[in-house]
């Protein structure tokens, strides 16, 4: 009888493994099965993983030489390793604080101006009810977008150099002319603030589509109960694009030492240097005019683990605060 009852378990258990196999399939099967069923969906997106692939994984094969005296001639492999050498040396070095400095000023300061704007801007718009008058300022403000970096600083130089127009309308009210392109202290605030211009109306659109996904009947029965236009953003369009708001938040977070080398570049000059020297225009100083391959790289390196980090640290606050997060 024992024996029965065992062979009877036996049989259960077995059929059970069987039909727990038969409904979890492998997730290799899975993903063949999602392949063939998406295949037009998959062929859209691979330019954009073969682009991540060549142009941002293999390249991390160099990145060895920041633990290298890397010569040319020898190679990657034929260099000799030296460990932290030139970690060390950049830690050591007097301008090592100038640089975290400068970097994390103009980052923190272009996320605490920047990332807000889009934000009451889309806001705004999408309170405006005359259609025409709202395309014509989307236009307007999406136009600086498609200006080249260069374009941008050029016009930076026209408008506030000692005899621009900014420096006109000064001297015509009674004032003294500012050197606004060579003073220190102007740079992080003509940087930041030419970043909003240039840069808000086209990040507000993120922020608009989101706003679109409001349901109506929302604000109508608010409207019923009294709330006014202002209550109702905050109570209602606010709180649904607040996901949005969190997700972009933890990339721009990020990102913040990664300050745009280009607009910085056209910017500098010898005069401004204190405050315009940051870790991009020092990795094209050091790696680019000297020739010195492995100590930019292991700047480098280290500007991109403190970004690293800075993401981790706020997708975990964020995730812990609001329960959005990027995983």
């Amino acid at each position: 009888m024992e024996k029965i009852i065992e062979n009877k378990n036996d049989i259960q258990s077995n059929f059970l493994s069987t039909a727990k196999a038969d409904i979890s399939p492998s997730k290799w099967a899975m993903f063949k099965k999602s392949f063939r069923k998406n295949w037009d969906l998959y062929l859209l997106v691979s330019p954009v993983i073969a682009y991540f692939i060549i142009f941002h994984y293999v390249p991390m094969y160099g990145i060895q030489i920041a633990f290298k005296d890397f010569i040319a001639t020898k190679g990657i492999w034929g260099s000799e390793w030296v460990g932290f050498k030139h970690f060390q040396r950049f830690f050591d070095s007097y301008y090592f604080w100038r640089l975290i400095k400068n970097t994390l000023g103009i980052g923190v300061y272009t996320l605490a101006v920047s990332f807000p704007v889009p934000i009451i801007l889309a806001l705004m718009l999408n309170e405006v009810k005359n259609v025409k008058f709202k395309k014509f300022v989307q236009t307007v403000i999406y136009a600086p977008h498609f200006l080249s970096t260069v374009v941008v600083v050029g016009m930076l130089v026209l408008f506030l150099k000692s005899d621009g127009l900014i420096n006109q309308l000064i001297t015509l009210v009674g004032g003294t002319p500012i050197e606004f392109m060579t003073e220190p202290a102007w740079f992080k605030s003509l940087y930041v603030f030419s970043d909003v211009w240039q840069t808000m109306g086209w990040s507000s659109i993120i922020y608009l589509a989101a706003l679109t996904a409001v349901d109506h009947s929302q604000h109508e029965a608010a409207m019923i109960d009294g709330a006014s236009r202002l209550q109702r953003i905050w109570h209602i369009n606010i709180p649904a694009i607040m996901p949005t708001i969190v997700i972009l938040f933890i990339l721009n977070a990020g990102s913040v030492m990664s300050v745009g080398f280009e607009k910085v570049f056209l910017m500098q000059n010898t005069l401004n240097m204190s405050t315009s020297d940051v870790i991009s225009t020092f990795v094209y100083r050091a790696g680019i005019q000297e020739a010195q391959y492995s100590f930019s790289a292991a700047v480098g390196l280290f500007n991109s683990v403190i970004n690293f980090i800075m993401l981790v640290m706020v997708n975990f606050i964020a995730k812990k605060i609001n329960n959005t997060s990027l995983w």
